[in-house]
């Protein structure tokens, strides 16, 4: 075990350079940040000027080995636009995304979980067909429709909850995490329901129905937990991938959280704030992705890791 966890962190710190390394590139290779401080009309004078003050006219080799050091200190830079420190600023975003993606998650496992393993138990009924269209709009339904479409019914005819901001607590976070579940808990459905399924016609399921065990516990204790296992596995992925990647429901919602603060980011070059978004993002992923690993010992204790 402990061999296992030190090779996954020296993998984590790999993918971490790595994702450091690109991001560093791409992010110079989008554009001149200094004419994006400067204006479209300023001379070259002033746009060398901002230039040697960020370091900018430097090489990309020394830019980036400059960067990697001040990471070391924990110092990312100074944010071009808010002119203060790029990883408190991210962090501080980082919290509210967490916040909408931690919802997100909880709603869409507590809908996809028992769904899907009805859709199993009752299979070819009616509940099983309800299911997969429900699960079959859910990944087919744009994100960012969804969330219009909630804002349209639940906001502007129903006016139950607000429609952006976070200015009423928990009531605007209910349509944000609703739109943003919507994909995962479609998925998520049909990966438990077909994981259950493939249990179910395993031997040792029909050697516990031979034994006289009830099917209730038979489907709990045996099948459930095996079954578990993909469906969290996915759940990790897309729980990573909600915290990179819900960009476009924050934008609809007005969702002050390290998406939108990225948008801002990306549209005014404003370099700090994307490389440390994109390495807070990546490093949280790698440890997901670990917790993810640790928890299958869990779920089936036969799993060992070496």
């Amino acid at each position: 075990m402990t061999l296992y966890l030190l090779r996954r962190l020296l993998f984590a710190l790999l993918v971490v350079v790595a994702v450091s390394f690109f991001s560093f590139v791409l992010v110079y290779l989008a554009g001149d940040p200094a004419r994006s401080l400067a204006g479209v009309d300023s001379s070259e004078a002033h746009l060398a000027m901002i230039r040697t003050l960020y370091g900018l006219d430097q090489p990309l080799h020394r830019q980036y080995l400059h960067f990697v050091g001040n990471a070391l200190q924990g110092n990312l830079g100074l944010s071009f636009r808010y002119n203060m420190d790029a990883m408190p600023l991210v962090l501080s975003k980082f919290g509210l995304t967490l916040q909408l993606a931690l919802a997100s998650l909880a709603l869409s496992l507590l809908v996809a979980i028992p769904l899907g393993i009805f859709a199993a138990i009752r299979r070819h009924t009616l509940l099983d067909g309800a299911a997969t269209i429900f699960s079959l709009l859910g990944v087919s339904t744009p994100g960012f429709w969804l969330g219009i479409l909630l804002i349209l019914v639940f906001a502007d005819w129903l006016r139950l909850l607000p429609p952006s901001g976070r200015d009423e607590g928990w009531r605007s976070l209910v349509l944000p995490a609703i739109a943003l579940s919507g994909y995962n808990i479609g998925l998520m459905t049909r990966l438990m329901r077909r994981s259950l399924l493939e249990e179910l016609r395993k031997p040792y399921v029909t050697v516990a129905h031979a034994k006289g065990q009830r099917p209730l516990w038979v489907y709990v204790h045996h099948a459930l937990r095996n079954a578990l296992i993909p469906t969290i596995t996915v759940a990790g992925l897309q729980f990573g991938a909600m915290l990179g990647g819900s960009i476009v429901i924050e934008t609809v919602f007005a969702w002050p959280g390290l998406g939108f603060l990225m948008i801002q980011a990306i549209r005014t070059n404003d370099l700090p704030v994307v490389r440390a978004a994109v390495l807070v993002v990546g490093l949280a992923f790698v440890v997901i992705n670990l917790c993810v690993d640790l928890l299958y010992s869990v779920l089936d204790p036969r799993i060992r890791y070496s």
